[in-house]
């Protein structure tokens, strides 16, 4: 088996704070001694989800188990989760922005037993839809839980009360032609539609 060197493109900081994360959750359950301490799971768990490194890849160059491997990366995602702020608590900062942006992405995945609702056909593989709320610069403001890759944007974004939440949040809200008739705050692009007449000026400009 051989094995080499890899690059992870995140700051130490990021691996800082999930391995602090890591320590204080050993420290609460009092857990016993680990065969990886917490920066080198936080590392392990990083590679996984920034990379895409398999846990089998991971689990040789981390000697560890493949399954050891997989409850170190489930934890460390349990842990960042429960970090995160709900839809609600987040209105708080985006009614400061001048104005936000909404958008759906496939996160990719390896196959499932049911995995006919995570087929995305408009990006031909499986994966999961997840919605995005992002201030002015495109940084990131807030993610949803996942939905299957199958669910189209305005649906996604329907079943999680985003439309709503910006609406009473009265958020100026851009967001691309999958969200056409989402109405609210929601302001989208015109669609050109077959056999009717052509953009004007100022569609365009919009």
């Amino acid at each position: 088996m051989l094995s080499y060197p890899a690059a992870i493109p995140l700051s130490t900081r990021s691996l800082n704070h999930l391995a602090a994360l890591i320590r204080t959750r050993r420290q609460q359950c009092r857990s016993r001694w680990r065969r990886l301490g917490p920066g080198r799971q936080a590392l392990l768990a990083l590679a996984h989800l920034r990379n895409g490194d398999t846990l089998t890849r991971l689990a040789a160059g981390f000697e560890i188990g493949v399954t050891t491997a997989w409850r170190y990366v489930r934890e460390a995602i349990d842990l960042l989760a429960a970090t995160c702020d709900d839809l609600d608590t987040v209105m708080n900062r985006v009614r400061l922005l001048a104005y936000a942006i909404l958008d759906g992405t496939l996160i990719p995945i390896d196959r499932v037993a049911d995995q006919k609702p995570f087929y995305s056909g408009k990006h031909k593989r499986h994966g999961v839809n997840v919605q995005v709320i992002a201030d002015a610069a495109g940084r990131l403001v807030w993610a949803s839980p996942a939905l299957p890759g199958s669910t189209h944007d305005l649906t996604a974004a329907r079943t999680h009360g985003i439309i709503d939440a910006l609406t009473r949040a009265d958020v100026m809200t851009f967001a691309d032609k999958g969200y056409q008739g989402a109405r609210g705050s929601v302001r989208t692009p015109f669609k050109r539609r077959r056999f009717r007449p052509k953009l004007s000026r100022r569609q365009k400009a919009v």
